[in-house]
């Protein structure tokens, strides 16, 4: 089952609140124009920012009993916050509900999140364009938008993933594993390539 790119945003809209679907339209649009300046297929952009939150269908107290059903493991942390399920929940009902089978979307769903080893720029963009689309309103959020105008996509999501990493501390939640995994690569990378 292939699905065009109206038809996927129709049934998304019908399935996501208002406000969520048109923040996922402006990830699409954040992603696409990101994908254009670093060089990265604006199709899978599009579409895997459009989908990005499709598992946000299910209300937070369904996301482990949809991730059991998945199979979908569930530590600690998404056990005491199940909400970052719905990245790999999404990933797979991209394939269930909407046919998508691309597998380097897919794994841009399930990251978009968290982050995780071994990002690729698809990763990247996807999990950066979700936090500074135009709908995004938080502090900060405007020199992260300066970033994406002037840096590097590893000097982006290296200080999207500071950020996040911030805000869990801030707030006295457990950090992901993939988000600690994900900023040290990068850092490691960056300084690499400045000696």
């Amino acid at each position: 089952m292939s699905m065009t790119f109206a038809e996927m945003k129709e049934k998304l809209q019908s399935r996501l609140k208002p406000s969520r679907f048109q923040h996922s339209l402006g990830v699409s649009e954040t992603a696409v124009t990101l994908a254009k300046r670093f060089g990265v297929d604006e199709e899978k952009a599009r579409i895997a920012g459009l989908l990005h939150d499709c598992a946000r269908q299910y209300p937070n107290d369904e996301l482990i009993a949809e991730a059991a059903i998945r199979g979908i493991a569930i530590g600690d942390v998404e056990r005491e916050t199940p909400l970052l399920l719905h990245a790999d929940i999404g990933a797979r009902l991209v394939a269930e509900e909407y046919g998508v089978e691309d597998e380097e979307i897919q794994q841009s769903i399930a990251r978009h999140t968290v982050g995780g080893s071994n990002m690729s720029d698809l990763d990247k963009i996807v999990y950066f364009a979700d936090m500074i689309e135009p709908n995004r309103d938080y502090p900060d959020v405007h020199r992260l938008r300066q970033l994406a105008a002037e840096g590097t996509l590893d000097e982006m999501v290296l200080a999207g993933l500071s950020q996040s990493i911030s805000f869990i501390v801030n707030q006295g939640k457990l950090l992901h594993l993939g988000t600690i995994i994900a900023r040290n690569e990068l850092v490691l990378k960056l300084k690499a390539a400045r000696s």
